[in-house]
Parts: C-alpha cells; structure tokens; sequence
C-alpha cells in the first residue's frame, strides 16, 4: 500500500501551467503536424503530470467533411487510441481545417488518482472522520477502459465506517466516461 498524507506535488491544477508540448509547429505546418501535436497537449491536460508523449496517426488525417481518422498517443508508456473527426463543415481547399479528437480508453494515472483520495477525503477535503489514507500501488501510467472499474482500491480509516464503530472504508477506483478518476465505496 502507497499511504497518501498530502497533495502530489506534480500534479497540476486545471488552469494552472497547463503543460505545453514545444516547439509547436510552425504556422501553415501539414494538418497532420498540427493534430499529432493537438494529441500530444490534450494528453498532458488528461495526465495532469508531466511527462514523455509521442502521437502518431499511422494512416495520416482525412482531410474530409466527416471523416474519420486513428491515432496512437502514448504517455509515459500507457498507448491511448484516439479518434480525430473533421468537421462537417470542412470545405475542401479551406484554410481552416476544424476537428474534435476523442480518447477511445482512459489513461489511469498513479499520483492522479493518489492526489484525488486526499481531496475528496484527505485534510484539505473538509471531511474530519477520514485518516489513514492509502491505495494500492498504481502504475505511474496505464490504459484502461472508460466507464470501468479501474481495478484497483483505495482505503481510509473512517468514525463513521463499520457501521458507525469506525474503521477502514474501502473504495474501489472508478474511471468515467470522459477519463476521470471517482471512488466508489466497496460494500
């Protein structure tokens, strides 16, 4: 077990510094340039921790109204599918290409998943009957499915767990449906 008595320093706040991946490409760089960057950013912005990525879209960018494209992002080892869909309003020839990349799996990262025990039920959470805060050993980065059970737990010594005698409450950690970590209570 990892005990968690504090905030994760590395992990960033959403609007804080938010992570950049440079240089960024030059103006009027291939859309396929600006996309693999585009993926490597929204990685970091999901990982909230610094670190290496690469992003490759193997069969390059459809530059059509609709179309469809697949890319593989990595983070710290952890691959991500995503999905890249041009507008529909794309017009070919068009200076501006719009599009929306999608993850297809959720990246589980360790020291997020520690940093968000210790604000819903660490000192900073307001709760005051959670102490002993502690997970399972979580990978520094992994792939794993949204909407799932990430397959790992968390615990914290709770007054008010144990049917009221107090004791260890056990969560089990959740990955959304959009990539976010939530604890779900074991019963």
């Amino acid at each position: 077990m990892v005990a968690i008595d504090g905030p994760q320093k590395d992990v960033r706040k959403r609007g804080e510094d938010n992570l950049k991946v440079t240089p960024a490409p030059e103006r009027g760089a291939p859309l396929i340039q600006q996309v693999e960057h585009r993926l490597r950013e929204a990685i970091l912005l999901d990982a909230k921790v610094a670190g290496e990525t690469s992003a490759k879209c193997p069969n390059g960018v459809t530059q059509k109204a609709g179309a469809v494209s697949q890319c593989l992002v990595t983070y710290g080892g952890a691959e991500i599918p995503y999905e890249v869909k041009i507008s529909d309003s794309y017009t070919e020839g068009s200076s501006i290409t719009s599009y929306t990349t999608t993850p297809k799996t959720g990246l589980l990262v360790g020291k997020v998943v520690y940093n968000a025990l210790n604000e819903r039920y660490g000192s900073e959470s307001g709760s005051t009957d959670a102490s002993k805060l502690a997970c399972e050993e979580i990978p520094a980065a992994k792939a794993v499915d949204l909407k799932s059970d990430t397959g790992y737990k968390c615990q914290y010594w709770g007054k008010h767990a144990n049917d009221g005698k107090g004791g260890y409450e056990t969560l089990r950690v959740m990955m959304g449906a959009s990539g976010g970590i939530g604890f779900e209570t074991v019963k």
